[in-house]
């Protein structure tokens, strides 16, 4: 989820991943640490901790049976997609709580630095943005992905010309609080969809 907590959002996105044919978890980083909302502080939750929460789900997930163990994903929005980020360093992975690599992850309009931060990426990662995205910029995304070329598993990205932030919104844009505009782009998002749907079962579904 976003820096604004679990929102309807969120749980259109877990619906549309149980239609698809996945079991879905939502990750609620805020609530058991007393948070609503980090939108004006993201340090009160940092994105490597959020990103440890995801590999502690999954590593609740390949305990049920019905799960299967090794096709387990990830999908992350905005200051969540920064976490997911963190989720695919190697070095970022609690294997002494039993976690290891997702086998897939998607990042939307995430928080990138420009750069490659810890260590190299273990998992095949697709990032979505929008070129327009004034609070995630897309060429700090570039910028981590022209850094990461010699990963074991090098990024791919794909930019959305004219596209805002929470572009996968069906709501019209709208200015927020710290002055950024966000809101729905119908192209960009239903390629976005498709494209996350083909690149997770490419990773996911059984052969």
């Amino acid at each position: 989820h976003t820096c604004s907590g679990i929102t309807d959002n969120t749980r259109t996105w877990a619906t549309r991943l149980v239609g698809w044919g996945y079991a879905a978890v939502i990750v609620d980083s805020f609530g058991p640490r007393n948070q609503r909302s980090i939108c004006n502080n993201p340090d009160l939750v940092p994105l490597r901790v959020r990103g440890q929460d995801a590999h502690n789900a999954a590593t609740y997930l390949r305990t049920l049976p019905n799960i299967q163990a090794d096709r387990i994903g990830i999908v992350g929005f905005s200051n969540g997609g920064g976490a997911t980020l963190w989720a695919m360093i190697g070095v970022e992975i609690p294997v002494d709580r039993g976690a290891r690599p997702f086998q897939a992850g998607v990042a939307y309009y995430p928080v990138c630095s420009g750069k490659a931060l810890g260590g190299p990426y273990v998992t095949d990662l697709l990032i979505l943005i929008g070129k327009d995205d004034t609070w995630t910029p897309a060429d700090l995304c570039l910028g981590t992905v022209a850094a990461r070329t010699k990963d074991p598993r090098p990024p791919a990205i794909k930019v959305y010309p004219g596209a805002l932030h929470s572009f996968d919104l069906g709501t019209l844009p709208v200015v927020t609080p710290s002055g950024h505009m966000v809101g729905g782009n119908p192209e960009a998002a239903a390629d976005s969809i498709a494209m996350t749907k083909a690149f997770l079962d490419a990773r996911l579904e059984a052969k």
